[in-house]
């Protein structure tokens, strides 16, 4: 199964999306946005900014 990006209102009413991974897992949380379609922007930021991005281990 595919990772899915799903979109929830919060206790305070802000909009959020979290990645899951196929199993489930959540990979990655947004913050809160006012509108459920800047919800729905910041999921399209990550698909178009992210799909190659670097990896840096500032460990």
């Amino acid at each position: 199964m595919a990772g899915k990006f799903v979109i929830s209102k919060d206790k305070k009413g802000e909009f959020r999306f979290v990645l899951k991974a196929g199993n489930g897992e959540i990979i990655a949380m947004s913050e809160g946005y006012a509108s459920k379609s800047g919800a729905q922007n910041g999921i399209e930021s990550v698909r178009k900014n992210a799909p190659d991005a670097a990896v840096v281990d500032e460990s």
